[in-house]
């Protein structure tokens, strides 16, 4: 017993008429009434009663039409789902963030991933950028959004953003009544940032583009959120410098100022695996990382 077989069968059952189901089928009768033939012998039953005016069917045909309808209607919707794992609109997806781009990034891309492709399982995980590369690595996740992401054999990057950075400093600190401030104006600040052994990336990016300009990255104290660090600086204990996208955190007795130098920004990138570059998973964030950009 065939697919094809069950097709005509249904068919025929429907139109109770032979040549109208072969006209349904765009076919010849008489290869029609072969293959119910066929089916009959294969079930060893006859699924219809037929006379010169009237094809009814048997107690056993109706038992029949009502599983084949089953079948084809299920296979429709295997063809239906292995049509949408092709495209990659379909599986599981295993994506790392950092948490700084959980505030504006992150969001937008989960809505429009969930409704343009429903049927990927979109499963997230917060992570630092050193961290996600190790997962990767290990086949634990499968793509990750970091900050100043290093070289690591293996290990793609593709840039979505450059995040312009900006400096919090307290309410009543000497430069809180300034809308802009450059880097060289933070000579002789002590800073609050993460510890190097647990961000190394953006630490590291911060380090270098104050050491450039002559500022030491003296740090007064670490701490290893974003939250943490704003509600210190608004106690008095250093300064930091921050994503633009902190500016969401609106905590009393504390004041952003943007950055003067053009080259004051942290890239944000899309990581995975070389190997897995083509997965037509990754290249559906890739897809909607752009759309997200270009609306």
């Amino acid at each position: 017993m065939n697919l094809r077989r069950l097709e005509l069968f249904v068919a025929v059952a429907e139109e109770l008429h032979f040549n109208r189901a072969a006209q349904r089928l765009h076919m010849a009768q008489p290869p029609l009434s072969q293959q119910i033939r066929k089916l009959e012998e294969e079930c060893k039953v006859a699924l219809f009663v037929r006379n010169s005016r009237n094809v009814e069917l048997t107690s056993e045909g109706e038992v029949l039409l009502e599983h084949a309808r089953r079948v084809l209607a299920q296979y429709a919707v295997m063809e239906s789902a292995l049509l949408h794992a092709r495209n990659g609109e379909l599986g599981r997806l295993r994506l790392g963030f950092v948490s700084s781009a959980a505030i504006r990034l992150v969001p937008g891309l989960v809505r429009h991933m969930r409704s343009t492709w429903p049927g990927i399982d979109l499963q997230l995980r917060e992570e630092t950028t050193d961290a996600q590369l190790e997962l990767i690595a290990a086949g634990t996740l499968d793509a990750g959004i970091s900050r100043e992401v290093r070289t690591v054999p293996g290990i793609s990057a593709t840039v979505i953003m450059h995040e312009p950075l900006v400096v919090a400093v307290a309410a009543d600190h000497r430069l809180a009544a300034r809308a802009t401030v450059s880097l060289k104006d933070l000579h002789g600040e002590s800073f609050i940032a993460f510890p190097r052994r647990r961000i190394s990336s953006l630490f590291d990016h911060i380090s270098a583009l104050l050491h450039a300009v002559g500022v030491d990255f003296d740090i007064a104290q670490e701490a290893v959120q974003f939250p943490t660090i704003l509600g210190l600086v608004a106690a008095h204990l250093g300064i930091a410098v921050v994503p633009e996208s902190m500016r969401a955190f609106a905590i009393p007795g504390l004041v952003y100022l943007d950055i003067e130098d053009d080259n004051a920004t942290s890239t944000i990138s899309l990581v995975y695996a070389t190997e897995t570059s083509s997965s037509l998973l990754v290249a559906k964030i890739k897809e909607a990382l752009d759309e997200m950009s270009s609306s």
